[in-house]
């Protein structure tokens, strides 16, 4: 593997909404970046290994990968960094560039790497790619995507996966929050932190906690429809079209504190923060989970109008599918793995990863265990 060195790659890719960027330069020519590594030889494979949001240049599946004879890259999207404006219809288009990208190469077989957030973009991407249904945005705008934005990828190869930020989203919005207004506001009777509930939680608790979730959710989804028919109903020339508001308290999953819900080999606490502790300062944490998003990123993100959920979309796929199961992750679950496996169906394969976290942080042999059944699968198809 010393031979090999990561190669950038500048993609240009199509503009997409008015003012989702304060780069001019990015407004006026977009681009996105990519690292990747290629092995020497015959060009038989290659993967995109890509986040919503995550800046995955350096991802851990990247050498490992090349090293095992497919060319990989680990490719950033338009919103890297900082998923405020977020448009999941914008991210597939950007991974559709990606894909365009490595077939001038030269390589035929192209793979997407769906990890963590990745899965459900991938899923959502080859859907589309295989049978382009989506013309309006979630909130009415054109789309303007079109079938050669899409070229359909040979399979898909998910670790770590989650279902998809709107599901997170269901799942981790904490209901003890009392004021939308106030980060602070708290009702203890649905507070999962407060000490009077100590684990394992009974099941009224955990009863009323998924009501109030539930309850809160879809006040929030709401609220966005009607603000947005407010701001967009503005005449005078120059009118908003869009705003930005906050979503308090993003990270209050029972999963996190009480390990006989959902079972896997995971420890108490989150994929940012170990213990009960740690996951309650990140529940708090100004930089959180949809924090800080726009109206139209709700709504393509984090709402249930999103079409971006993983299982319903690999649902609507026709291609090999390949699941690596971390069974220490602690922000995917036993009802996650089923999920996906409903979803595949007989196209799908399991391969469970022994005391796997989330990030495979800490943990080099696995990451090549990993690298192992990701490539001879990839290789194989």
């Amino acid at each position: 593997m010393g031979h090999m060195q990561a190669e950038l790659a500048v993609i240009d890719v199509k503009p997409g909404a008015a003012m989702e960027s304060q780069s001019g330069l990015q407004l006026l020519r977009p681009r996105i970046y990519g690292a990747w590594m290629r092995p020497a030889g015959a060009k038989r494979a290659a993967a995109i290994v890509m986040h919503p949001t995550s800046n995955f240049m350096g991802h851990y599946l990247i050498a490992p990968l090349a090293a095992r004879g497919v060319a990989c890259m680990g490719l950033n999207s338009r919103y890297a960094g900082n998923d405020t404006l977020l448009l999941m219809e914008r991210v597939i288009q950007d991974l559709g560039a990606g894909v365009q990208f490595l077939r001038a190469q030269g390589y035929d077989k192209v793979v997407l790497v769906g990890n963590s957030g990745g899965a459900a973009l991938s899923a959502f991407y080859q859907a589309q790619a295989e049978q382009l249904t989506i013309e309006h945005m979630v909130d009415g705008d054109p789309a303007g995507l079109s079938p050669r934005d899409l070229p359909p990828v040979q399979g898909l190869a998910l670790c770590a996966a989650h279902e998809g930020r709107s599901t997170l989203m269901r799942n981790w919005i904490d209901p003890s929050v009392t004021d939308e207004r106030d980060a602070l506001s708290r009702d203890p009777a649905l507070d999962m932190y407060d000490p009077r509930h100590v684990p394992p939680f009974g099941h009224a608790f955990l009863e009323r906690f998924r009501n109030a979730q539930q309850q809160r959710y879809e006040r929030i989804d709401q609220w966005v429809g009607q603000r947005l028919r407010q701001v967009r109903g503005q005449t005078a020339p120059g009118s908003a079209r869009d705003e930005v508001f906050l979503v308090h308290r993003t990270h209050a999953d029972p999963r996190f504190l009480d390990l006989s819900l959902d079972p896997n080999d995971r420890a108490v606490g989150s994929v940012w923060g170990a213990g009960a502790a740690g996951a309650r300062a990140v529940n708090y944490a100004a930089s959180q989970m949809g924090r800080i998003t726009s109206l139209t990123g709700w709504l393509s993100q984090w709402s249930p109008r999103s079409r971006a959920d993983g299982p319903s979309n690999l649902a609507r796929t026709r291609v090999p599918a390949l699941l690596c199961t971390y069974t220490a992750d602690q922000s995917t679950f036993a009802s996650t793995r089923a999920a996906w496996l409903a979803a595949g169906a007989d196209r799908i394969r399991n391969v469970d990863v022994p005391g796997g976290n989330h990030y495979l942080a800490g943990q080099p042999a696995l990451v090549e265990q990993v690298g192992e059944v990701i490539a001879d699968w990839i290789l194989r198809l």
